[in-house]
This record gives C-alpha cells, structure tokens and sequence, in this order.
C-alpha cells in the first residue's frame, strides 16, 4: 500500500468490481474519456479485468476518504512468446479528481511495482488516442515511447476518426 496525501493506492481485488464499474462508467460518459461507452462498461468486463490483473498481471486502486478514485490494471498473456509482457493496460480516474496528480500518482506507483518486483516484464504496452495529448505526456515522462500510429482506428461519437498511438516501456538492459 502507498499513500501520497490523502491519496491511498493499493492493490486491486475483485471485491472492488463494483467500484471499477461505477468508475468506468463515470469515465466513459466523458468523450474521449475511454475507448468503450459507459453501457459497454458491464460487470463481466471489470470482473475479467481484474481477474487477468490478479492473475499474473497487475492492478491497482487508488481511493482518497475510502472511495475508489482511479484503477489501473495490465494482463499477462498466457502466450509463452508474450510470457514477459503486460498488455492491455487501461487507467480510469475520476473526473471529479482528473487534473489533480491521481493518474500521474497510480500510473508512477504502477511502473514502480513493475520495475522493483515484477522482473518477468520486460516490456509493458499501451494504446494511447491520439487527442488525449496529456495522457500522451504523462507516458512519456514515465518512460513510455511512441511505436507508431494506428490510422483512423478511433471512431468518435461525432462521426470523426483519428489515430491509436501505440506505446511502450521497455526495461533497461542489466549493466
């Protein structure tokens, strides 16, 4: 458990699936908050995510005055060839909090655990929209670099299109 503040950041359980649904349906009513709509967040979904998360991969909430703010979680493949890399990573906050360091607090506490106690993962990979500038800035800060773009993958409620920016951290080498 970590605490920065008020702010709580612990690992996620499926007892918290609740929670993450409210969260993410909360997140997805914002346009461009999350790749899925609010009715596309269902139990099964949050519950499947952090299953894969407690199982081999990594979640984490984040709750300040005991209400669940922010989750982030990553899956393991159970693919040998992908055996050392955490995929599908998604990360919701609040938007009562957005702007407020908890994204930039749960991401960093996330890539620490990573770093520090996870040595199987050597590569961790995300998707970014391409109009999500700050999201964008926060992964690079933390080490994330650009490996492309995926052309009009992203089909906005307004009809417009634009780009996936596929991302990923990679551990350093052992000196």
């Amino acid at each position: 458990m970590s605490g920065t503040g008020d702010l709580v950041i612990e690992r996620s359980r499926l007892v918290d699936a609740a929670a993450v649904v409210d969260l993410y349906r909360r997140v997805a009513a914002i346009p461009g908050g999350l790749s899925r709509l609010a009715h596309e967040v269902t139990p099964a979904y949050i519950e499947a995510a952090l299953g894969r998360a407690g199982a081999g991969g990594l979640g984490l909430v984040a709750r300040r005055d005991g209400d669940l703010i922010g989750e982030i979680h990553a899956a393991a493949s159970p693919l040998q060839c992908f055996a050392h890399v955490l995929g599908d990573l998604t990360i919701a906050v609040s938007p009562a909090v957005q702007g407020q360091g908890v994204g930039a607090a749960l991401f960093g506490r996330f890539m620490a655990i990573v770093r520090d106690e996870l040595p199987q993962f050597t590569r961790v990979e995300l998707v970014a929209r391409e109009s999500n500038h700050g999201a964008i800035r926060l992964y690079t800060r933390l080490g994330f670099r650009t490996e492309g773009r995926m052309e009009q993958r992203i089909r906005n409620l307004d009809g417009t299109q634009e780009a996936d920016i596929p991302m990923a951290w990679i551990r350093p080498p052992k000196h």
